[in-house]
């Protein structure tokens, strides 16, 4: 079975209404869970993808790991289960695009939008840092925004809990998006609280500028940027950035661990800051565009 047919009902409380989704490890269906009444989103692990264990095993990590969390940013996991020896995850349903496709569309974010976006995203983290669990796959495609500005943290797939056995990432492979991974993942150390506060600092820094930090030719040249070269500043690309955001990406991206932010609340805290401060969150135009009054 390749497909679920619209209209089938899963496990006996979710009925099939449409297909909204197909991704490298999953295909997604908008279902009613008939028991409680409610939207819900089931994911379910490819056919082609399910003949790798490791495929496997991250995608049945996802669903215990994700399932004990509950904070208001973190896409909730209601029930996982298996159908015809498929394994699937009851999701809530979330209604909005995520961060990549919304910042494809707009190119960048306004300092007083992206702030929110980051708090509701260090709120999340903390949490998660709370419970022994490690994200390691922070990045705007993994990043969930509703019409109504809330933001939700998805895909646990290669999350870490305390405790786990996480032989199944402790290969040579280096499991992340390069663009977002800390300089000492790639050096082959374990993933930490501040691997995931730098992948959140990188997508603060995509959210403002439109661009990652380092975008090379290769995934190993990526790699290399982040260990050796001066991260860029986001004045680069938005000439009026208030120095005190600045400053916040460069303590969630500093290059050695001990000298990063040690906690998400720290994060948080500085962004809380920034957020009472609505002088600093207006974009400044240059004094050509007040004169005349282009962008």
């Amino acid at each position: 079975m390749s497909t679920i047919k619209i209209g089938a009902l899963v496990d006996g409380r979710y009925r099939i209404e449409a297909r909204i989704g197909h991704g490298g490890m999953a295909e997604v269906y908008e279902a009613t869970d008939i028991i409680n009444k409610r939207k819900v989103a089931i994911k379910m692990i490819r056919e082609d993808v399910m003949k790798n264990p490791i495929n496997l095993r991250r995608f049945q990590n996802e669903a215990t790991i994700a399932s004990s969390l509950n904070h208001p940013n973190i896409v909730k996991v209601f029930n996982h289960g298996t159908i015809e020896g498929r394994p699937y995850i009851a999701n809530e349903y979330v209604r909005g695009q995520n961060m990549k496709d919304m910042l494809d569309f707009r190119t960048s974010i306004p300092i007083a939008e992206a702030v929110s976006y980051m708090l509701q995203l260090t709120s999340a983290l903390f949490y998660a840092h709370q419970h022994n669990i490690i994200h390691r796959d922070i990045k705007p495609q993994n990043i969930y925004v509703m019409p109504d500005g809330t933001i939700k943290l998805g895909d646990f797939g290669i999350a870490q809990a305390g405790g786990v056995d996480d032989s199944f990432t402790k290969t040579s492979e280096i499991v992340g998006s390069v663009h977002y991974l800390a300089p000492e993942i790639s050096q082959g150390k374990p993933a930490s609280i501040q691997s995931d506060i730098y992948a959140a600092g990188v997508t603060f820094y995509e959210l403002l500028t439109g661009h990652v930090p380092f975008d090379k030719d290769t995934p190993v040249n990526v790699a290399v940027a982040h260990i050796k070269e001066r991260f860029p500043p986001v004045k680069k690309y938005v000439p009026n950035c208030p120095k005190e955001i600045e400053k916040i990406i460069a303590n969630a991206t500093r290059k050695r661990l001990g000298d990063r932010y040690k906690g998400a609340d720290e994060f948080y805290d500085d962004l809380l800051e920034i957020s009472k401060r609505p002088d600093l969150l207006k974009e400044k135009k240059p004094l050509l565009a007040r004169i005349f009054g282009f962008k």
